[in-house]
């Protein structure tokens, strides 16, 4: 445990209540009092939340986030599985089809998994688990208004509640109000610079619904997943994700020109308009439990506040309110994962109300947000539209490289060991060019082409296809 800069006990402060709040709170609740500030109700059960509609849509926690999340909270994952999460085998439990055309082989790896639920359930369960700490207190129905401090050092906030205006202090104040943070404006309200930011924008709108599995498909049902192709636009793409008590959870996406509706009677046939129709014809057999609901709140945006020439101390920013993802890549949850697990560890070296621990959070909290960034905009830059100007030539070279590593590992299960090591998050994109993966991507074996999705035959047939 670091030393403190006092002998009295710090106190810590959390903006926003969702996971990556919730997490926060959990590692600080260590090393001070903590508050969590939520303007929202939450939901003692597994239920959608007013602030939190991208809940609807599909959601994955890759095993580099799973990992992150047990460190966090230990045997939160047993929990999670006990009111119904799966730990899903990558790839043998997943059917998917690249966005360059490839259907990837199955096959064992006990290494690679996802964690697959719904949001519902996987924030209440965390929820439930970080309000049972003795030093975590929630305040619902709170408004933020600001922050409370100067250039130097922020001490607290400003609230907004049903009793008036108020101001919490706080040696060590964090936001996790995601997206839709506030923070630049507030840094600059106490005469900071402008936070550098970058906006990334294919244009992606998403449609999902939840239906009732077909009873013969069973639990192990693999996730199927049709990826968009960003060169042949509009990209059109989807994933049925098996959740909790029998049900598929059905997103579908489209670029500008060609996004999906929020009407029902649309929404199998395009599912069938995918560079396949897998998850249309699987949808036949499946009783619909829900209207289609539908958002169009894609674009990966990401503040760079690691690069801010001056920080303040007391204050650090954790999640979506550093960068925002397309969602079709499944990264951000395990990308907020890892950067409160960046606090964690920070914490473990540097007292919570030291001048320097701030800045050090947000410096290494930056690491997984860039991994998951250049994931997500690797593919997003090559949309018309989606930045002002057109890919860098380094940016276009890059993506190159990648449709032959994935071309590489649609042939070659090593290739493809290689990819989920960096797509799970448990490896920096740097593994793509060690030298065992250069070889499997240029000169390596490689056999053929599968030419449709790798379901088995009873798959199929529980299915009805």
């Amino acid at each position: 445990m670091p030393e403190r800069s006092s002998g009295r006990r710090p106190a810590a402060l959390v903006m926003g209540g969702g996971m990556t709040g919730m997490l926060a709170a959990a590692v600080l609740s260590e090393h001070a009092d903590v508050t969590v500030v939520e303007s929202d109700v939450l939901p003692r059960l597994p239920a959608p939340r007013k602030g939190l509609p991208q809940a609807r849509h599909a959601h994955l926690l890759w095993s580099g986030g799973v990992r992150a999340l047990e460190d966090l909270l230990p045997g939160i994952t047993d929990q999670l599985i006990g009111r119904g999460a799966r730990r899903v085998p990558i790839m043998s439990g997943m059917v998917s089809k690249a966005p360059s055309g490839q259907w990837f082989r199955r096959f064992d790896d006990a290494h690679h998994h996802s964690l697959v639920c719904s949001r519902d359930l996987l924030d209440s369960t965390i929820r439930t688990e970080v309000l049972r700490l003795p030093r975590v207190t929630l305040r619902e129905r709170t408004e933020l208004i600001a922050l409370e401090g100067d250039s130097d050092r922020v001490t607290g906030v400003r609230t907004h509640d049903a009793a008036g205006d108020g101001t919490l202090s706080a040696d060590l104040v964090v936001d996790a109000t995601g997206r839709a943070s506030r923070a630049p404006v507030w840094l600059t309200d106490l005469g900071l610079p402008p936070v550098e930011e970058r906006v990334v924008d294919a244009g992606v709108g998403y449609a999902s619904r939840i239906y009732r599995a077909p009873a013969s498909t069973g639990v192990d049902f693999p996730i199927v997943n049709v990826q968009a192709d960003p060169r042949q636009p509009p990209g059109r793409g989807g994933i049925i994700l098996p959740v909790e008590e029998g049900r598929w959870l059905v997103t579908l996406s489209g670029t500008r020109g060609g996004r999906p509706s929020r009407d029902n009677d649309e929404f199998v046939s395009f599912a069938r308009s995918l560079a396949h129709p897998v998850i249309g014809d699987l949808l036949t057999g499946a009783e619909p439990l829900t209207d289609v609901v539908t958002t169009h709140s894609t674009a990966n945006k990401r503040r760079y506040f690691e690069k801010s020439p001056s920080w303040p101390a007391g204050f650090a920013v954790l999640g979506d309110a550093v960068a925002g993802y397309n969602p079709v890549y499944g990264h951000g949850l395990t990308a907020a994962a890892q950067s409160v697990l960046a606090l964690k560890r920070v914490l473990a070296r540097h007292a919570l109300d030291s001048p320097e621990t701030a800045v050090r959070i947000q410096r290494r909290a930056a690491l997984p947000v860039g991994q998951a960034w250049d994931l997500a905009v690797g593919q997003d830059i090559l949309y018309p539209g989606a930045t002002d100007g057109a890919p860098s030539r380094l940016e276009r070279v890059a993506a190159g490289y990648i449709d032959r590593a994935v071309d590489a590992g649609a042939r070659n299960p090593h290739a493809l060991r290689v990819l989920l090591d960096v797509m799970s998050m448990e490896r920096t994109p740097a593994r793509l060019l060690a030298p065992d993966m250069l070889f499997r991507v240029f000169l390596g074996r490689k056999e053929p082409l599968l030419d449709g999705p790798p379901l088995t035959e009873d798959e199929r047939k529980a299915a009805g296809l």
